[in-house]
């Protein structure tokens, strides 16, 4: 029987030409698996009403094409219902772009450099509030760093142009926080989001600088400044290293910047818990813990020798779950990966829990609302809800179990070589490039019904036991 080979997707991510060593990406644009543009049409109603449990099958199947999306995961990350009707969604995108608009605005008024289609890489403001005015820190930019703000570094005529160019910016910020500081002492609020704003910019420049999107500066301001309203208005969070990896698609995938930022908004609803801190502890510190027992029952001998080399917190896994996968796989294929995992997670209720928490002014990350038709839900999501899987944050993420897969892939190459952490990392870090998202997704699914058995069929079972119990 003749299969379609697939169609590789990587043309629609072009990497620069200089850029030799860029893995290519696993996923290909199968007919008849990938969900196309023709499918995705065809599942809306006249009115606008989406039968979203065809789409996640599909999706599950042989991903989206990459030319909708974009479309596709603001449904997937709950932006939209699929129960509204086409008026209902575009009075929502308005809505949501009024509102986009209005926090942008705020944040140029107090520093005019958003939406200049500029962004900063040296600090421009102390930690009490004072303006930075010495030279070395005005002039603070990397020589070689980025292309012309046209996205044409010819026309420039060289990186020291641009860089003098940036030099200026970063001169002419001096002189707003002067004039910002010259009315009073600043708003505590105010002062801790200018001290991430050169952190952002630094970020910004190191984000999949392999792709000719990215040759524009207008992308680049475009992703610092999402960044930089992300950060004035969750307040608890703010900016974290990572985040730019996170926003960086929603950039490419979605034109408008609006939409864009309110994919990446929802996308953090999952994620921010992550990068919470408190105290002395991370937020993902909590998920390294569930990732160390689930690797417990799971494989205990690997956890045994993870332990006993002095990795028994899972910290090397660290990077996986902030960015979810983003280093480990090519760009194209951690795309694949994620609306993969988005579509086993699918739960209809996010919109409504999302909405009602915007209009209450909360954040809030996993909360579950109404339960509807189990058809609706993700594949994984259904396990949960069968087994009742549930602890006091709610179901375990799939994130999780990606990683715990992947360490279970390795286990026997990590049991026999593994003789130090650092050995740990590089095992893992030879993965890069050569992970498949499928197969690690499979995988990761099979743990999760293999990990629900287990701690179902012995509740009372402390993990410390499982290694007498299941070896």
């Amino acid at each position: 029987m003749w299969r379609d080979p697939g169609q590789p997707a990587d043309s629609y991510y072009q990497v620069r030409p200089e850029c030799t060593d860029v893995p290519k990406s696993k996923f290909k644009i199968k007919a008849g698996r990938t969900l196309s543009s023709r499918k995705w049409q065809a599942a809306f109603t006249p009115e606008g009403y989406l039968d979203i449990s065809k789409t996640l099958s599909r999706i599950y199947r042989g991903g989206i094409h990459p030319s909708i999306r974009g479309e596709v995961w603001e449904f997937l990350l709950g932006c939209y219902d699929p129960k509204s009707t086409f008026d209902e969604r575009d009075q929502i995108r308005q809505r949501r772009r009024v509102q986009y608009v209005r926090w942008k605005e705020e944040c140029r008024q107090i520093f005019p450099v958003v939406g200049s289609g500029k962004f900063i890489t040296a600090p421009v403001i102390t930690e009490d509030g004072q303006p930075i005015q010495e030279p070395l820190v005005i002039l603070e930019t990397n020589q070689d760093r980025g292309p012309s703000q046209d996205g044409n570094s010819a026309e420039i005529g060289s990186s020291h142009a641009y860089a003098t160019n940036q030099s200026r910016t970063n001169a002419s910020c001096s002189e707003m926080v002067k004039e910002l500081t010259s009315h009073g002492p600043l708003d505590q609020k105010v002062i801790q989001w200018m001290l991430t704003l050169h952190q952002i910019g630094l970020d910004v420049h190191r984000t999949d600088r392999t792709l000719v999107f990215y040759e524009k500066q207008e992308n680049l301001s475009k992703l610092w400044d999402i960044l930089a309203v992300y950060a004035w208005i969750d307040t608890d969070v703010g900016y974290c290293q990572g985040m730019s990896d996170l926003c960086s698609p929603m950039i490419m995938l979605l034109e408008d910047e609006a939409d864009a930022f309110w994919c990446f908004e929802r996308l953090m609803r999952r994620l921010r818990g992550n990068f919470r801190c408190t105290g002395r502890t991370v937020g993902v510190e909590t998920q390294l813990s569930n990732l160390a027992e689930i690797t417990q029952v799971i494989d205990p001998k690997l956890h045994q020798h993870l332990d006993a080399l002095g990795g028994g917190d899972y910290l090397f896994a660290f990077r996986m779950l902030m960015v979810l996968f983003r280093r480990e796989f090519s760009f194209c294929d951690s795309l694949y990966l994620w609306e993969m995992m988005w579509a086993l997670e699918y739960d209809p209720d996010l919109f409504s829990v999302y909405e009602e928490l915007e209009l209450n002014g909360e954040k809030q990350e996993g909360s579950k609302g109404r339960v509807k038709s189990i058809r609706h839900y993700g594949k994984f999501e259904r396990e949960n809800m069968k087994n009742g899987a549930a602890n006091s944050e709610g179901p375990l993420p799939m994130s999780i179990f990606l990683v715990a897969s992947v360490l279970k892939d390795k286990s026997s190459k990590l049991l026999h070589e593994a003789r130090g952490l650092d050995d740990v990392v590089r095992i893992l870090n030879d993965m890069t490039g050569n992970l498949d998202a499928k197969k690690a997704c499979s995988g990761a699914m099979k743990l999760h019904r293999k990990y629900l058995k287990k701690v179902l069929f012995l509740p009372w079972i402390n993990p410390d036991d499982a290694f007498e119990m299941f070896n």
